[in-house]
C-alpha cells in the first residue's frame, strides 16, 4: 500500500468546481502551500473553504480569494486579508464566521460522527440568530451542527507511504482534526520517511484517515505579521 502521489497538480485534477475543502493551518503556520498553489493554477472555482483563517493577500488561501475561486469561507479569524475584506464588504463572497473554539469543535464533531452539539458560546449575539436554544445547568446554549467536507488538505512534518503523519509544534493546529472530517484527505508533508521510521506513539494522524501523501517542496514558511524591536529600544 503506497499512498504517495507524484505531484500536487496530479491530485487536484480530481477536485471539481463547487467542492468543499478543509484546509489546515493557523495563520500561515502549517498550511498546505503546495496543494493551495496547485489548486490556484488549475483554476477550480466556486469553492467552499473551511479554514481557521484566510491567509494573506498574496499567500495561502489569499491567492484563491484574489483569483475569484472561492464562493464561501467558513472561518474564525480573517483579519490579515484585505482582499477578503473587500470581497465581503462588496457582497462578492459568502462568509460564515465562528468563534474559534466552536469552529474546532464543529470539525472534531464531524470527525467523530456527532451531527450537532450544544455550546453557550455565541448565545445572545448575532452568531446565535435562528439557532435552537436549550438550557443546561442554568445556562442557555446554542445547537451547532458539525462540519464535514469532501476534501481535506492537511500539512504535516513527516509521513510514511502508508499515510501515518506527524506534525511539528504549532503546525499541528487544525490539521489533525480535519484529517478525520473529510471524505478524501490529502496529506502534504515536508519529508516522506521509510516504513518503521516513525515512532508509533508519536504518530498524530494514523494512515487510516489519509488517502494520499504528497512530499512538498520549496516551503516559504512566511510570517503573517512580523514585529521587530528597534535597536535603539531600551
Amino acid at each position: 500500500m503506497d499512498k504517495r502521489i507524484a505531484s500536487a497538480e496530479a491530485i487536484v485534477l480530481n477536485i471539481p468546481d463547487g467542492a468543499t475543502i478543509m484546509m489546515g493551518g493557523f495563520g500561515l503556520c502549517g498550511i498546505p502551500e503546495n496543494l493551495i498553489s496547485a489548486l490556484h493554477r488549475k483554476g477550480t472555482r466556486n469553492l467552499t473553504i473551511i479554514s481557521n483563517n484566510a491567509g494573506v493577500d498574496d499567500f495561502g488561501i489569499g491567492i484563491l480569494l484574489r483569483n475569484g475561486q472561492v464562493k464561501k469561507m467558513i472561518s474564525s479569524y480573517i483579519g490579515e486579508n484585505k482582499t477578503f475584506e473587500r470581497l465581503v464588504l462588496n457582497g462578492e463572497i459568502e462568509i460564515e464566521l465562528n468563534p474559534q473554539g466552536t469552529l474546532a469543535e464543529r470539525i472534531r464533531a464531524g470527525g467523530a460522527g456527532i451531527p450537532a452539539f450544544y455550546t453557550p458560546t455565541g448565545y445572545g449575539t448575532i452568531a446565535g440568530a435562528e439557532k435552537e436554544v436549550r438550557e443546561f445547568n442554568g445556562r442557555a446554549c446554542l445547537l451547532v451542527p458539525w462540519l464535514r467536507a469532501e476534501f481535506a488538505f492537511i500539512k504535516g512534518w513527516k509521513a510514511d507511504r502508508w499515510g501515518n503523519v506527524i506534525y511539528r509544534k504549532t503546525a499541528g493546529n487544525f490539521n489533525a482534526m480535519m484529517a478525520t472530517a473529510a471524505a478524501y484527505v490529502i496529506a502534504e508533508v515536508e519529508e516522506v520517511v521509510d516504513l518503521g521510521a516513525l515512532e508509533p506513539n508519536s504518530i498524530h494522524t494514523p494512515g487510516i484517515f489519509v488517502d494520499a501523501v504528497l512530499c512538498g517542496t520549496e516551503y516559504q514558511k512566511r510570517i503573517e505579521r512580523r514585529t521587530v524591536q528597534s535597536q535603539d529600544a531600551t
